[in-house]
C-alpha cells in the first residue's frame, strides 16, 4: 500500500511554513498601530500581538461630572486599536500562506 503522494513535500513544507510563522510572530510584537478617539483626545497603542501598549488621555478629556464620555472614548480606541492590530497580523500571516499548497490552510489568515 503506497503513502499519500509527496507526503515529505509537504512536511517540509508545513515545517518551513511553521518557522516562518514563529519569526512574523516576533517582528510582530515590535510593530505598532495606533487608534485615536475623540478627536485625538485619547490615543491607544497596540502592538501585532494585539496587546496595548500605551494609552494617551489629554487632560481636558478628563471631566469627572461625566466619566462615561472618557470610558466611551477609551473604549472605541482601544477597540479601533485591537482591530487594527488583528488586521495587520492577518495580513502579515496571509503572505506566508499566499501560493502555498498546504490542505487546509486556504482562508485560515
Amino acid at each position: 500500500m503506497k503513502g499519500i503522494p509527496n507526503m515529505g513535500n509537504i512536511m517540509k513544507q508545513a515545517q518551513q511554513l511553521q518557522a516562518r510563522m514563529a519569526k512574523v510572530q516576533e517582528e510582530l510584537s515590535e510593530k505598532t498601530v495606533e487608534a485615536t478617539a475623540g478627536g485625538g483626545m485619547v490615543a491607544v497603542v497596540a502592538n501585532g500581538r494585539q496587546e496595548i501598549i500605551s494609552i494617551r488621555i489629554e487632560k481636558e478629556v478628563i471631566d469627572p461630572d461625566d466619566p462615561e464620555m472618557l470610558q466611551d472614548l477609551v473604549l472605541a480606541a482601544v477597540n479601533d486599536a485591537l482591530t487594527r492590530a488583528k488586521d495587520m497580523m492577518n495580513q502579515e500571516m496571509g503572505k506566508l500562506t499566499k501560493g502555498m499548497n498546504i490542505p487546509g490552510l486556504s482562508g485560515l489568515f
